[in-house]
């Protein structure tokens, strides 16, 4: 039983750190994958009432 759980334990903790690897290299080449530049949107100027 001690032998069951200590393989179980074992088994997540490598699932975990496989899991975490992954999601780090991920974030690793998101970060350093070239972006484009967007240019800014269009606004259209909204009109000024002028009371007197």
């Amino acid at each position: 039983m001690t032998l069951l759980g200590f393989l179980f334990l074992t088994g997540l903790v490598i699932v975990m750190g496989a899991s975490s690897t992954a999601r780090y290299e991920r974030e690793k080449s998101a970060a350093s994958a070239p972006r484009a530049v967007q240019p800014a949107p269009a606004t259209d100027p909204v009109p000024i009432a002028v009371t007197a």
